[in-house]
């Protein structure tokens, strides 16, 4: 009798080793939300680590430097200017120190916190967006164009935001006829990929507002739905079958017909949280109230999704946190980092390759997405499109001084919303948008004032010239005023609006 040795699929992953760091070096005695929204409830960068917390009155989430361990103090400050518990939160892929924060209390709010950490509460944001009518539970940064925020919230509707000027830049209300479960970018930001509680899956460009594919029953069963856009194009999404097994399945943007790949895992009913990692092209799965990582990696070879590993510990996760690929300790080959969310901790867990030598392993690090933008707000808007801009690892990361930084360092200026962005609703924050995009008002009379300036204006060429550019600022002022008077209107109606729904009780 003679037997065949099966081949074995080649790949630097397959013996990728888990291992939650020494008990030294969690976070301790953290009042982790209790909220039964299914978000990560963490989110890190290689500055600090934030975690959705309890508090009383409001809604709050704590921010600590990324080499804190040990007990939290119950005094600790935390960021706290909401009116209802903080259902996500999400750092800025452009800037470490800022960060959105999404609210039952309707309101986005985005954060500036101080190089350092927080020495004292903070409840001042330097933007609010106001604009969802149903409280808001998803956000997600452009990968590419700078101060880009989308946000989706339980009026099924997206919003997508200039957060340098606090602008409504684009809303799509009818994409979506029931609950949005998640939404992902693609890798360049031209478009973004969307589930939903009737279990279709969707691909959207936001700047038309138009829906590009859909696939109906991605997954059989009731229970959330998740989906990632890969950097190839491709789709990966995580839900449950009829039997209310566990799955995940990949997909082709470009034909939804079948899926490409379907793996069923268990019958767990916690929902499957997916992080992907672009530069190895892994996958990593969390199961909220689950004990085990599951790591994947996604090829181009069928069967396309290949299972690698798990990690499993005692305790089970409330959510996770995963650290860019910038904050990653390259001299011990560590490919990816989380930040496991227990009841009452914090614990590191790394992902390694174990290697013999001790110098930069070039294969494991290629170059990965940087701090600087490769596009402006502006920009994007336009209708460009860019890929990421990439840096090497080889040196050890050090992020160099932005060179828009200063774009949020303040709240807003007042001004009217710009009425070509093809958003359908005026409101933008706690203060109106700024003057960068200042709205065109058709005013009666200007040309006729202008006309009669210009005829009752006398003199040498010289002293005309003065007088009329003096005339034409002034002209410009009124103009101005009366779009900030109008974007005021259009504000004040708005909140008439939504006070009149929270006196009805639709609210």
């Amino acid at each position: 009798m003679s037997f065949r040795r099966g081949v074995v699929r080649q790949s630097k992953f397959r013996h990728v080793f888990a291992q939650a760091w020494k008990a030294e070096h969690c976070i301790d005695d953290v009042r982790v939300s209790r909220v039964t929204w299914d978000s990560p409830l963490c989110a890190v960068n290689p500055k600090f680590i934030a975690v959705i917390i309890e508090a009383g009155g409001g809604g709050a989430f704590l921010v600590v430097p990324i080499g804190k361990s040990g007990r939290i103090d119950q005094s600790c400050p935390t960021v706290c200017g909401h009116a209802a518990p903080v259902l996500d939160i999400q750092w800025s892929p452009h800037d470490d120190n800022i960060i959105a924060s999404a609210s039952e209390d309707c309101t986005v709010k985005v954060w500036q916190i101080p190089d350092g950490g927080l020495t004292s509460p903070m409840t001042e944001a330097i933007v609010t967006l106001e604009g969802h009518s149903k409280r808001v539970g998803i956000l997600a940064w452009h990968p590419t164009a700078f101060n880009i925020l989308l946000t989706a919230g339980c009026d099924n509707m997206m919003c997508v935001w200039n957060v340098g000027t606090g602008e409504l830049v684009y809303q799509l209300s009818d994409a979506h006829p029931d609950l949005i479960y998640s939404v992902c970018w693609n890798k360049d930001g031209s478009a973004v990929c969307t589930v939903c509680k009737d279990k279709a899956l969707r691909v959207i460009d936001p700047r038309r507002g138009t829906v590009l594919k859909v696939r109906e029953k991605v997954h059989d069963g009731t229970r959330p739905m998740r989906a990632v856009f890969l950097s190839d194009g491709k789709i990966l999404t995580t839900g449950f079958s009829r039997m209310s097994e566990r799955q995940l399945a990949l997909w082709d943007a470009k034909d939804l017909s079948e899926p490409m790949a379907v793996q069923e895992m268990d019958s767990s009913n916690g929902v499957l949280l997916p992080f992907y990692d672009p530069d190895t092209n892994m996958i990593y799965l969390c199961g909220k109230g689950d004990s085990t990582i599951r790591y994947f990696e996604v090829t181009d070879e069928s069967p396309y999704v290949h299972f690698l590993s798990l990690y499993s510990t005692k305790e089970p996760q409330r959510g996770a946190g995963f650290l860019s690929k910038r904050g990653v300790d390259v001299n011990k080959c560590e490919i990816a980092r989380f930040y496991k969310v227990h009841e009452r901790k914090v614990e590191p867990v790394s992902m390694t390759v174990p290697r013999k030598s001790d110098l930069f392993q070039g294969d494991l690090y290629p170059d990965t997405a940087s701090l600087e933008p490769s596009l402006l707000a502006d920009e994007w808007i336009a209708g460009q499109d860019a890929p990421p801009l990439l840096v090497s690892l080889s040196q050890g990361y050090t992020a160099p001084p932005s060179k828009h930084r200063d774009i949020l360092r303040s709240k807003p200026k007042i001004a009217a919303q710009d009425s070509g962005t093809g958003a359908s609703s005026p409101s933008a924050g706690n203060a109106a948008p700024p003057t960068s995009t200042p709205v065109h008002v058709e005013t009666e009379g200007d040309e006729e004032l202008q006309q009669h300036v210009a005829r009752e204006t006398d003199g040498t060429s010289e002293g005309q010239k003065r007088e009329d550019d003096v005339l034409n600022e002034l002209l410009a002022e009124m103009k101005a005023l009366r779009a900030v008077i109008l974007a005021q209107s259009q504000r004040i109606e708005l909140l008439e609006r939504q006070l009149a729904r929270i006196e009805d009780g639709d609210v």
